[in-house]
């Protein structure tokens, strides 16, 4: 019997994501693999927008395919101000314009995160 749709694995989900913003030329596509740093998630998928007409739409773009693959966020931020996001749970997925990215630089804020003894193997 095939597996549901909605059962995909947070790598799955991490991998679809970056597919379908890639489709839609995001640029700096960047995963975060933050498993042993977090509870929060799983994965953080980082990306940019060149305008806000773009970082819309490449979420707009995600959330589409994503509905389709039977996986749907559990909460969206889409308010103005070149940062936006969906949370797939296990899987967030930001978009930025790249002077927000660069201000806020949560690369280097995560892959510098020690990691937590508590949630590693």
């Amino acid at each position: 019997m095939p597996e549901p749709k909605n059962s995909r694995t947070s790598t799955e989900k991490a991998e679809m994501i970056i597919a379908f913003a890639d489709d839609i030329k995001a640029e700096r596509i960047e995963s975060l693999d933050i498993r042993k740093k977090t509870s929060v998630a799983d994965y953080f998928i980082v990306c940019s927008g060149t305008s806000d007409v773009h970082v819309n739409a490449i979420l707009g773009r995600v959330e589409e395919k994503m509905k389709e693959a039977g996986v749907r966020p559990t909460r969206s931020d889409t308010n103005p101000g070149g940062w936006v996001l969906l949370d797939f749970g296990d899987v967030v997925f930001h978009v930025m314009r790249e002077e927000r990215r660069q201000f806020y630089d949560i690369e280097t804020l995560w892959n510098t995160k020690e990691l937590d003894p508590t949630l590693e193997d």
